[in-house]
């Protein structure tokens, strides 16, 4: 009896384990997914990175973020930095802090950042119309792949590395975090 209730139990936790990773929000590892915003294309930037290059090029549109919205995603975006700048923050503050920022956009806005399906070129290439310099490795994703972690660690201490979050392995993210918080905090003005 013992035998048969250890098996039903462990078959009902397989099931529930197996049913409850299908929300497409759901983080998986070190990757917040999107409802929104679509990261299945070739070179797509990580959905964080989306939201922040394109709420930047969204300035020049119809879609603009409006000074009510900037005062809603100005803290979001400060905590969503801060969490960058502390290193080792649970992914699920991130994906929370991701997911506010989501919902502070209309349908709208992030459906025109879907639709430039934005990628590490269109990254780089906002760098370099705002002087940002990478590292010597050209923040390429991948970089310092197979060495060990203190190696790698070592490696972009050198070249000045922030961050390797979102793919990008440079101080892009963080530049573009800046950049946002900086036009938001102009927007409330």
């Amino acid at each position: 009896m013992k035998k048969i209730f250890l098996l039903l139990s462990i078959s009902l936790a397989l099931f529930i384990a197996s049913c409850s990773g299908t929300a497409a929000t759901a983080p998986t590892g070190d990757i917040y997914l999107s409802q929104n915003l679509p990261t299945d294309y070739e070179g797509a930037l990580a959905v964080r990175n989306q939201l922040a290059l394109g709420t930047l090029e969204l300035i020049q549109t119809d879609s603009a973020i409006s000074p009510k919205q900037a005062q809603t995603l100005l803290p979001l975006w400060q905590a969503l930095r801060s969490t960058q700048q502390a290193g080792g923050t649970a992914q699920a503050e991130v994906s929370a802090l991701l997911t506010q920022i989501e919902a502070a956009m209309t349908p709208e806005q992030l459906q025109s950042i879907a639709s430039m399906k934005l990628t590490f070129t269109d990254m780089q290439e906002w760098a370099a119309a705002n002087g940002i310099t990478m590292g010597s490795g050209g923040g390429q994703p991948g970089q310092g792949s197979g060495m060990s972690p203190e190696a790698r660690a070592t490696k972009q201490a050198a070249e000045g590395i922030t961050s390797s979050e979102g793919g990008s392995g440079s101080k892009l993210p963080t530049a573009l975090m800046d950049a946002v918080i900086a036009t938001l905090q102009a927007q409330i003005q």
